[in-house]
């Protein structure tokens, strides 16, 4: 599920939506001209544009898409909701359907297009995401989805990504105790064992999220997945094809046992993983004395810091890429490259005209892009845009990490069946955490993919 989905509670999507927008908005964000040239003329013709997001995300996405008015005489109109994946089936289903669809979870888009319900973006698009986004050929498979007869087309484009290959930490800590950043896996489970050695705990940890407890387990499974298997199994993981009881899988699930199911390891022991809110969790980092030295968690945790991001503006907190393994480890010899996980938006057609397309293929342009990260809150993989127009500095090194990614995953448990990826995946990695062994854990999810089948 998509993270405002798994969050816990409408309180949490403020405190995201506050730490957001860190860094001001340009006074005038349409100040280029169009490297495409003339978009076309559509003056009063109006798009209509469904989506989850809401509060200061539509006001960047309107912002956004007031330069393609201007340009054009087109009008936006943006309807944002919460319920978005239920509204928009049901307005799909009953011939009411917006020009654009903005999906969260590329399952339901590819759902609703082997149903016939989105148009093809075309080869050309394709083919464009492709050569202009760092590992283009992903973000295409991504939007590409089997019609109702068998064959395939393209429909998502890609536009607003997140990033998840993040490790938390304190500077400052880690000055004073003499740690550097590790660039390897094998340097950071060094690096943990330095921190026992030392009489401090490596990690804070917890996966408690309500009626969604268990997410950030998943999250830590598949960035370990991109680590001990190739980026081909990882995708065959997501459809079963790779069975979630295969040895490859169990591995992933042990190496994350080995950071989690370890007391010295974890703030308040192992057994507290369960059962700590997943927000509470990076707290431990600014406690005196500080009840943990890192915390792994997507970019958007610091709304959750207790003075909501102001840290890292501070300088007080910052962040390092999630490692991969060593080439030369044997174990892992497909862990190459820098490889990254993460989420965001797919933007579909779902009641065509040539103003419709037109507003696609603006946001091919590296402006549409620059607009949205002046604004903050937006990360892109559009290799075309200007990185210093992110709106802060942490913005623009999460920005290049996504940008340098040798391979970029969407979060598996969003591609996954909702039994599976929002179901048994998170109830069983739950139970995995309270003492439950790899192999049962992985063999109840494995039964559950196979009720479905």
């Amino acid at each position: 599920m998509s993270f405002t989905t798994k969050l816990f509670g409408a309180a949490a999507v403020a405190a995201v939506a506050s730490f957001a927008m860190t860094g001001a908005a340009k006074a005038d964000v349409c100040d280029t001209p169009s490297a495409m040239g003339d978009m076309g003329s559509f003056a009063g013709e109006v798009i209509t544009i469904a989506g989850s997001m809401q509060g200061r995300d539509e006001e960047n996405l309107l912002a956004t898409v007031s330069c393609f008015e201007k340009a054009t005489g087109a009008v936006v109109k943006y309807s944002g909701s919460r319920d978005f994946a239920a509204l928009i089936v049901a307005d799909l289903q009953s011939n009411n359907a917006p020009n654009i669809a903005i999906f969260p979870q590329p399952g339901l888009a590819g759902d609703m297009a082997a149903e016939g319900y989105l148009s093809p973006l075309g080869d050309e698009t394709a083919s464009w995401i492709s050569a202009n986004y760092a590992d283009g050929q992903s973000w295409v498979d991504l939007g590409t989805y089997k019609n109702a007869d068998g064959s395939e087309a393209f429909y998502g484009f890609p536009f607003k990504q997140d990033l998840k290959s993040l490790v938390w930490y304190s500077p400052e800590q880690f000055e004073d105790n003499g740690y550097e950043i590790p660039t390897t896996m094998e340097e950071l489970i060094a690096l943990s064992d330095q921190m026992v050695a030392d009489g401090n705990t490596p990690w804070c940890v917890g996966i408690e999220s309500g009626n969604a407890t268990g997410w950030t387990a998943t999250d830590w499974m598949e960035d370990l997945m991109l680590r001990t298997a190739s980026p081909e199994k990882y995708d065959q993981w997501v459809t079963n094809e790779l069975p979630f009881n295969s040895p490859e899988v169990i591995a992933a699930m042990e190496v994350y046992g080995q950071f989690t199911r370890n007391d010295d390891y974890v703030a308040g022991g192992a057994a507290a993983v369960a059962t700590t809110f997943f927000g509470d969790a990076p707290k431990g980092l600014f406690t005196s004395p500080v009840q943990c030295m890192m915390h792994r968690q997507a970019s958007f945790i610091p709304a959750f810091f207790p003075n909501k991001g102001e840290e890292v503006a501070s300088g007080e907190a910052d962040f390092f890429y999630f490692p991969p393994y060593s080439s030369s480890n044997m174990n892992f010899v497909n862990s190459k490259g820098k490889v990254v996980l993460g989420a965001g938006t797919l933007y579909t057609i779902t009641k065509d005209s040539p103003a419709t397309r037109a507003l696609i293929e603006y946001l091919k342009e590296p402006k549409a892009h620059e607009v949205w990260m002046s604004q903050g809150a937006f990360l892109t993989a559009h290799k075309g845009a200007d990185l210093s127009a992110y709106a802060s500095e942490a913005q623009r090194k999460q920005g290049e990490i996504l940008i340098n990614a040798s391979t970029f995953r969407f979060d598996a448990s969003d591609l996954m069946p909702g039994a599976i990826g929002a179901g048994a995946f998170w109830s069983e990695m739950t139970a995995y955490a309270n003492g439950q062994d790899a192999q049962t854990t992985a063999d109840n999810i494995q039964a559950a993919w196979d009720a479905i089948k």
